[in-house]
C-alpha cells in the first residue's frame, strides 16, 4: 500500500485535540462524506461525516477534559481479508473526566481510556472505521465496576516492549508476523477440553515466546506467560462459551514485527457457564474482538486484545451501565458519594 499511515495518524491526534473551530474542516478533509464507523457499545453505528463529529469526537473532547491521543500501537498495510488499505491502532484517550460519556457519569479525574482502532482508506480520507473503546475500563477508572473482581491484573496497556509500534519501520516483515498469528489462531480453535491446550501454541517450534505477555479488556485483565493466560483468560472462557467460532474478520494486516486482527463481531457462541459472575443463560452471543501482536523471531511475544464487553454482556440480559447506575445510587443512600443523575443519558 502507498504510505498514508503518517497522514491518518497525524490527523487522528489532531482532531481530538484541536480549537474547536478546525473540527469541521480536519474531518471535511480526512473523512469521506459517507464514512460510516462502527464503535463499541452503546454507541454503535454512526453514518455518514456529521454523526462521527456529533456521535463520537465531541463527545469525547466533552467528556476529557484537555483530552490527548496517546498511540501505542499505529501500523497499516493492505488487509488480507477483502482487500484494501487500513491502518490499526492501539490508544489511551488521557483527559480529566469532567463530563458524561456513553451514559458514563465523571469523577472528575485522570482517566486513561484505551481503544482498538482499525480505518479503511479509500480515495482521499477514512471511509470506515471500526472502534473498540474500552468503556467498562471506563467504568473501573470511576469506582463503578459493575462485575466480579477480574482474574487477571488490572493495569493500563503498556507501549510495546521494543518501543517501535507507532509507524515501524521494516515494513516487509509485516507478512511473516501476519502469517504467525495466522496459523496460531487457526490452530487455537482446537482445544483439549480437559487440559484447555493447543497443539503447538508454546515450547519448541510453539507459536508463543515462552514469555508471552497477554494484555486483556477490563473484566479479563493481564496476563504473563501461557500459563497466566490460560488461568486467567482461556479456561474461564472455554468453559463459559464451549462451543465458541472464531476468526470471523473483516481485517487482517501485517506491519513490521506487528499484526493486527478484528470481527465484528468475530465470534459466535452460547453462553453454557457461569462467566465474571453471570450464570450461564443459555443464549446464542456475538462478540466484537481485536488482537494486536508483536512477533520477535517468529514467536508473539505481546498480544492487545480488546472486547465489546458492554454488547456481549448486554446480550446475556445485562445492562453494565444501569448496573453502574445503581451503584453510584446506592453509594449515595449510604453516605459514600454524590447523588448520580436521575437517568442515564439516552435511557
Amino acid at each position: 500500500m502507498s504510505d498514508r499511515r503518517e497522514s491518518t495518524h497525524v490527523f487522528l491526534n489532531r482532531v481530538i485535540a484541536a480549537p474547536e473551530h478546525e473540527i469541521g474542516p480536519l474531518a471535511a478533509a480526512h473523512l469521506s462524506a459517507d464514512t460510516v464507523w462502527d464503535v463499541a457499545h452503546p454507541i454503535n453505528r454512526l453514518e455518514g461525516r456529521e454523526a462521527v463529529l456529533e456521535g463520537f469526537v465531541r463527545p469525547l473532547r466533552a467528556a476529557l477534559s484537555h483530552v490527548r491521543r496517546r498511540d501505542s500501537i499505529f501500523i497499516g498495510g493492505r488487509n488480507r481479508r477483502g482487500g484494501g488499505d487500513w491502518t490499526a491502532s492501539v490508544t489511551h484517550y488521557l483527559g480529566n473526566f469532567q463530563a458524561p460519556l456513553a451514559g458514563i457519569a465523571p469523577n472528575g479525574r485522570l482517566v486513561f481510556l484505551r481503544s482498538g482502532e482499525f480505518y479503511r482508506l479509500e480515495g482521499g480520507g477514512i471511509a470506515e472505521a471500526k472502534i473498540l473503546v474500552d468503556f467498562l475500563d471506563l467504568l473501573r477508572q470511576a469506582g463503578r465496576f459493575p462485575l466480579a473482581r477480574m482474574p487477571g491484573a488490572e493495569m493500563p496497556f503498556p507501549d510495546p516492549a521494543s518501543g517501535d509500534g507507532v509507524l515501524p519501520g521494516s515494513r516487509g516483515r509485516g507478512e511473516a508476523a501476519l502469517d504467525v498469528v495466522e496459523a496460531m489462531q487457526g490452530d487455537l480453535h482446537v482445544y483439549d477440553r480437559e487440559t484447555m491446550e493447543s497443539a503447538g501454541q508454546t515450547g519448541a517450534g510453539g507459536y508463543w515466546h515462552d514469555d508471552m505477555l497477554w494484555y486483556g479488556p477490563a473484566g479479563i485483565g493481564s496476563s504473563y506467560r501461557w500459563s497466566g493466560f490460560v488461568k486467567d483468560h482461556r479456561e474461564p472462557f472455554l468453559r463459559a462459551f464451549p462451543d465458541r467460532e472464531g476468526g470471523h474478520h473483516f481485517c487482517r494486516i501485517g506491519d513490521g514485527d506487528y499484526a493486527a486482527t478484528g470481527g465484528w463481531p468475530s465470534m459466535t457462541m452460547t453462553h453454557r457457564g457461569d462467566y465474571l459472575g453471570v450464570p450461564a443463560t443459555g443464549r446464542a452471543l456475538t462478540l466484537r474482538v481485536m488482537d494486536f501482536y508483536r512477533c520477535t523471531g517468529g514467536r508473539i511475544m505481546e498480544n492487545w486484545v480488546l472486547l465489546d464487553f458492554l454488547d456481549l454482556f448486554g446480550q446475556m440480559g445485562l445492562d453494565l451501565l444501569d448496573r453502574a447506575a445503581a451503584m453510584e445510587g446506592a453509594k449515595f443512600e449510604a453516605g459514600a458519594g454524590p447523588p448520580p443523575p436521575a437517568r442515564r443519558p439516552g435511557k
